[in-house]
């Protein structure tokens, strides 16, 4: 940075001194030409101690000064210059107007103030006293107090710092332009600098700035260039849990911004350490998020000669949250328990696998409480950093602030990842969000479901994924799915809409027994919420298309749920946003179980007929040749029955 900016500053100080020996050269004009040489001295002065300070010079602002002052002093050489023109005939091709000392005059006075800004901001010339507006800066006041915020990101004291960060969350808040002013004037290095080594409080800023920085996918990619990924990384593994929290909510914003930077995230083991704060005090790590080593101290030798029943007590002080009463082991708990059980042999051989060099490698580690309570593994080292030992200690409060923004970050990055999506269904996270939903706070639940809803819109489209995480026997599916239909019948606003979406993302995975999930979707449909009736008839549509292998059951199970009757209540009367889906799932039924009695008798094919003659209806490309093949369809099945009864 100092060679830089000597560099820059070489020549308007050269120039500065031909200025000066030009006006003593004077002819004419002797008494303006000594302004300007006085002018350009406090000036020449003012550059040469910049370049003594170059190391504390901020860079940006100073390159702009420099260049307006270089331009100055090339018109001042300029000017003077003709003033030293000798002979009567010199002088008289040589017009001088007036007006032109007066211009300059001001011009250099401007450069003045800048420069002298420019060491006011960098340190030199700092005190408490108010700066103002450099006059570079008079057409935008807010460029001035972006420089001066984040000249003291560079040059200021920890606590200068933090406050300077803070001054830019307000700024990146209120308006989108000054967050990427804050970027183009090369905010995000210094912001990450004091994310990494500050105190707790400007980690916090440092991190909230950067979220808020990351507006568009240009700003995100700039600031994940700047090496935000590694920075949040060593957070999430060692920082403070306040800062880690607020860490996993920018990691969600920047991810949600442009997801393409979902892959620099992962391959920075951000979603292991964000799975790794969801499964605190949920569930038992999995050995995936943790490295074996050979038992080395007398605290690990005591663990192992403990027997299992002394390492599950103590494990269960652990695991208890401090202000709750010990209770009955509920369903999904009961779930986890057996999970752990049938998963127990695979747990030892991949507890001895040799993590990457970046993970197994790190110079710290802290032990994990899993590690602790293993009775049938060697103890382990858990890669979520020294932070683990004392987070057990954390207020309730910071504790679920930290579950539900890794929940929400984790839903931003699984959004339409399939690699992402397939580590965190491999991990235990699928239990920890099965636990979550069924008792924790609004926020963490909210986020929970709206990262399972992400994850099974990949398992969707991928039959891999979906065949190897959600398979009906896999105990932590079935716990997801029974939470799931749990807050669908009991109708909880916040959730239902994200729960009845992956419902129907995984219709393509329950059996043709499992009649359970058809009924709380139907019950539905009489929702007066025009948004959830739709997702309803949308989700349910997914079991009945024909892409469905068990499509003719479930359609079967739709109509003995008094589904009928509601699809044609919302295609005669509701909104259009309802009515789409309806008549398609209404199609579907039709096509696949034309024989129903309920069809008959409900006059279904009446509907359909009536579908076809409304134009914005018949005229929906999604149904254009459905709704004939399922209206002739059902046309040949009842009047065959027609016939029958008649002979």
């Amino acid at each position: 940075m100092a060679g830089i900016v000597k560099q820059l500053l070489a020549r308007p100080i050269q120039v500065a001194d031909m200025v000066t020996k030009a006006a003593d050269e004077a002819q004419s004009f002797k008494q303006e030409c000594q302004e300007i040489k006085t002018k350009t001295d406090k000036l020449v002065g003012l550059l040469r101690q910049v370049a003594r300070a170059s190391n504390e010079v901020y860079e940006r602002p100073t390159r702009r000064i420099v260049d307006d002052t270089e331009q100055v002093l090339d018109k001042a050489l300029t000017l003077v210059l003709k003033c030293g023109a000798t002979g009567f005939l010199g002088r008289l091709f040589t017009i001088i107007p007036a007006a032109a000392f007066r211009k300059l005059s001001m011009q250099l006075e401007n450069s003045i103030g800048d420069v002298s800004w420019l060491l006011a901001v960098s340190g030199d010339n700092k005190d408490d006293e108010y700066l103002g507006l450099p006059p570079i800066a008079a057409n935008e006041p807010i460029l001035c107090l972006i420089w001066e915020q984040i000249a003291i990101l560079y040059t200021g004291t920890l606590e200068e710092r933090s406050d300077a960060s803070a001054s830019l969350v307000s700024l990146a808040r209120d308006n989108d332009r000054y967050g990427r002013l804050i970027i183009e004037e090369g905010g995000v290095p210094p912001l990450l600098k004091l994310a990494k080594e500050g105190n707790s409080e400007g980690q916090e800023n440092a991190a909230r700035a950067i979220g808020l920085l990351g507006r568009d996918a240009e700003s995100v990619e700039q600031i994940v260039n700047a090496g935000v990924c590694a920075v949040f990384a060593k957070i999430l593994k060692e920082g403070q849990m306040k800062v880690q929290s607020v860490v996993a909510w920018a990691v969600s914003e920047l991810a949600a911004h442009h997801p393409k930077c979902q892959d620099h995230f992962s391959q920075n083991n951000i979603i292991r350490f964000l799975v790794s704060h969801l499964a605190f005090e949920t569930v038992e790590e999995h050995s995936k998020y943790s490295i074996a080593t050979k038992q080395s101290s007398i605290h690990s030798v005591v663990l192992a000669s403990k027997t299992p029943q002394e390492k599950e007590n103590e494990g269960e002080s652990h695991a208890t949250h401090p202000t709750e009463k010990r209770a009955a082991p509920s369903q999904v708990q009961n779930v986890v328990t057996n999970t752990l059980a049938v998963k127990g042999k695979n747990v030892g051989s991949s507890a001895t696998a040799p993590l990457p060099n970046s993970q197994a490698n790190h110079p710290k580690g802290g032990h994990s409480i899993a590690g602790a309570r293993s009775n049938h593994h060697p103890q382990r080292i858990s890669i979520s950093g020294t932070s683990i030992k004392g987070r057990e200690f954390e207020d309730p409060a910071t504790k679920a602030q930290m579950k539900a923004m890794a929940a929400r970050a984790l839903w931003q990055l699984c959004k339409g990842n399939l690699g992402i999506c397939r580590s965190v269904t491999e991990s235990r996270a699928l239990l920890c969000f099965a636990i979550l939903l069924e008792k924790s706070t609004d926020d963490i639940r909210y986020y929970s479901s709206l990262a399972l809803m992400e994850i099974t819109a990949v398992a969707e489209q991928n039959p891999d994924l979906r065949r190897s995480s959600f398979k009906p026997t896999a105990p932590a599916a079935k716990a997801v799915v029974d939470q799931i239909l749990k807050i669908i019948d009991q109708g909880d606003s916040d959730l239902l809409i994200p729960c009845i979406k992956t419902i129907g993302n995984l219709a393509r995975t329950f059996r043709a027994t499992e009649t359970r999930v058809i009924g709380p979707l139907v019950k539905l449909l009489d929702e007066m919420e025009a948004e959830v009736a739709m997702e309803a008839v949308i989700a349910l549509n997914k079991f009945a298309t024909p892409q469905n292998y068990l499509h003719v059951n479930h359609s079967k199970a739709i109509v003995d749920a008094s589904g009928v009757k509601h699809l044609i209540q919302l295609v005669y009367f509701g909104e259009q946003m309802v009515q789409f889906p309806s008549l398609t799932l209404l199609c579907y039924i039709a096509y696949n179980i034309p024989d129903s009695e309920v069809l008959a008798q409900e006059e279904v094919l009446i509907v359909l007929e009536w579908a076809s003659k409304q134009a914005h209806l018949a005229g929906n490309p999604d149904i254009d040749g459905l709704l004939p093949e399922a209206k002739s369809r059902l046309e040949l099945y009842q009047s065959r029955r027609g016939s029958r009864g008649y002979h």
